[in-house]
């Protein structure tokens, strides 16, 4: 358990900084002026620490007894070479329709809403979430692990693959035409994940993958809006904040007002 942590968080470190330095030497879009400034760069790396404190924690713990407490019902009807592949689509839908519910659901919006406040998108934006956030998505996962009965092995391994995932999909690391299109029929690319970014509302509620890009169209949620240079990045007529701000946004007295329909 302790080594496959172990390499699950070097493989990661290592995709990160590869994407850091690629998107800076191959950038698919050149950053706005200020932008990609310290400032906004140290406060997404500051919620990335929030995070990681919450995962030691809070995540680890939760999702080793969901995976410790639960028992392996499906194993008579599942052929032992498919596990991997049946556990990580499992995962994968769960948080398809998780991500979906974080844009629906008022309370959870919240929490959500501060990774989509980035006015940009590069790399450090795949590790901007609340740990609020990290922490309710661990708790609803902790279910889902119980009820399916699935190892802490695959648990790891998929998380590997979405924190890898996620950091290419808001990478600007500029991609050859023809491979992206490619790997978009299969996985969730830049220019896929950018729309769900886009500042227009249809197409922040829209592209909801986080691995496999096919459920968004077997659930009708992709949208159809190319991605161009020009792109707007953020929320519509919101603001980024600052570090605290960000951290303190979920539980502001607006947030409670604008899901009852008071503020728009």
């Amino acid at each position: 358990m302790n080594e496959l942590v172990a390499y699950k968080s070097l493989v990661v470190a290592v995709i990160l900084l590869l994407l850091f330095l690629a998107e800076r030497v191959v950038p698919a879009v050149p950053a706005p002026a200020g932008i990609a400034s310290a400032t906004r760069l140290s406060k997404n790396l500051g919620l990335w620490v929030c995070n990681l404190f919450a995962s030691v924690l809070i995540v680890l713990p939760v999702t080793l007894f969901a995976t410790s407490h639960s028992h392996y019902w499906w194993s008579a009807w599942v052929p032992s070479w498919s596990w991997l592949f049946f556990d990580l689509l499992l995962l994968d839908l769960w948080i398809y329709w998780w991500h979906r519910a974080s844009h629906r659901l008022g309370f959870l919006w919240r929490f959500h809403r501060v990774h989509h406040l980035d006015q940009w998108l590069d790399v450090t934006s795949a590790v901007r979430f609340h740990f609020g956030e990290v922490i309710l998505s661990a708790l609803f996962r902790a279910a889902v692990i119980f009820c399916f009965a699935l190892p802490v092995s695959s648990v790891i391994v998929f998380e590997t693959l979405v924190l890898i995932s996620t950091a290419f999909h808001h990478s600007n690391v500029r991609l050859p035409k023809r491979l992206e299109r490619m790997l978009s029929f299969l996985v969730i690319t830049p220019s896929i994940h950018w729309v769900h970014h886009h500042v227009v509302p249809q197409d922040t509620d829209s592209n909801y993958g986080t691995i496999f890009s096919f459920w968004d169209r077997l659930f009708g949620s992709r949208s159809k809006t190319p991605r161009t240079p020009d792109m707007s990045i953020g929320l519509d007529r919101q603001q980024d904040r600052g570090f605290w701000q960000l951290l303190t946004t979920p539980f502001q007295a607006e947030n409670m007002r604008r899901e009852q329909g008071d503020l728009p």
